[in-house]
């Protein structure tokens, strides 16, 4: 009997290896689904939303329990970077049992598909998402040319 028993033991283990591997292999696909943060274990980058309408871009990034000091965003051309850090403390006298949202930096970058005028971009942070709004450049957007 025990042996029998062992033997499931090590059949479980295998299927948990297994179920494991697979994992680190498919860990490139996104899987809302299957894992609910915003922030995948294996990528440590927000889940965005890039949108064009007419003149501008917008952006939508989810950054939870990220205040606005610690997010840092560059543009340059085409160019935008997102990146960041979110910092989680022990309140003094607390003992810690569970921590599921741990400390982490992050980095996203895109390219997008025309130039962005970086003095006219407006940046809020709500609710744990970050709008941006991209106004393309002058010379990005289209012009009506007249026949003489």
């Amino acid at each position: 009997m025990f042996t029998r028993m062992n033997e499931i033991d090590r059949m479980f283990g295998a299927m948990d290896l297994l179920r494991a591997r697979m994992d680190r292999l498919f860990n490139e696909t996104n899987r809302p689904y299957l894992y609910g943060p915003a922030f995948s274990l294996e990528t440590n980058s927000p889940r965005t939303n890039l949108l064009e309408n007419g003149d501008k871009f917008e952006v939508r990034a989810e950054l939870p329990g990220i205040s606005k000091d610690d997010i840092s965003i560059k543009i340059q051309g085409n160019y935008l970077e997102i990146s960041g850090k979110r910092v989680i403390e022990t309140p003094e006298g607390y003992k810690s049992h569970r921590n599921e949202r741990s400390a982490t930096t992050f980095s996203r970058s895109f390219t997008l598909p025309d130039e962005v005028d970086a003095e006219k971009v407006d940046a809020a942070l709500k609710d744990g998402i970050l709008y941006l709004t991209l106004p393309k450049s002058e010379t990005a957007k289209p012009r009506q040319i007249t026949i003489n």
